[in-house]
């Protein structure tokens, strides 16, 4: 599985530009997709905070999630853009029969898939060497684009989940 992504954010936004990553409890299907890029294509051209367009790029990545940038050395995003952004993805919940807001469930590459697994069940995962401490996960609170492009997709003993399970005795 090619994990590159970072190639096709833009480089002219800020590091600091903010992020929002919205995974799918499932992969979308090649139409789906490309109707889901056409969907951020029209959102990020009238995405305004305050009547000021907001600088933004949206993309589909891995067919599963969302990512929304928004470069605020250009434009604040206000309360209300913010809320925009929220009724675009419920739209695309809606419109393809997806959850896009659990964050209770995690996506892992494994075998060179993207596996998702619920939070109470990753120990058991561990134990069983489903998934194991270099297992790469999909860091999905990354607030910024520079933290987007090191680390969103990163082992799971460099994540926030490494303190939450013990890898002590698991199966190599």
């Amino acid at each position: 599985m090619n994990l590159e992504y970072s190639h096709l954010l833009d480089k002219n936004f800020h590091p600091n530009s903010r992020v929002w990553i919205y995974q799918s409890n499932r992969l979308f299907s090649i139409n789906e997709a490309l109707q889901i890029e056409d969907m951020l294509s029209q959102f990020i051209h009238s995405w305004n905070s305050h009547g000021a367009p907001v600088k933004g790029e949206a993309h589909l990545f891995f067919g599963q999630f969302v990512v929304l940038i928004a470069d605020e050395t250009a434009t604040g995003v206000s309360g209300c853009s913010t809320d925009s952004s929220v009724r675009l993805i419920k739209e695309i919940e809606k419109t393809f029969t997806v959850t896009l807001f659990d964050r209770t469930t995690l996506a892992f590459v494994v075998k060179d898939k993207i596996q998702l697994l619920p939070l109470q069940q990753v120990q058991h995962a561990v134990n069983t060497g489903s998934i194991s401490n270099e297992t790469l996960y999909f860091n999905n609170l990354v607030p910024s684009k520079k933290e987007l492009e090191t680390n969103w997709i990163i082992p799971l003993k460099d994540s926030w989940l490494a303190k939450r399970v013990s890898f002590a005795g698991t199966i190599s």
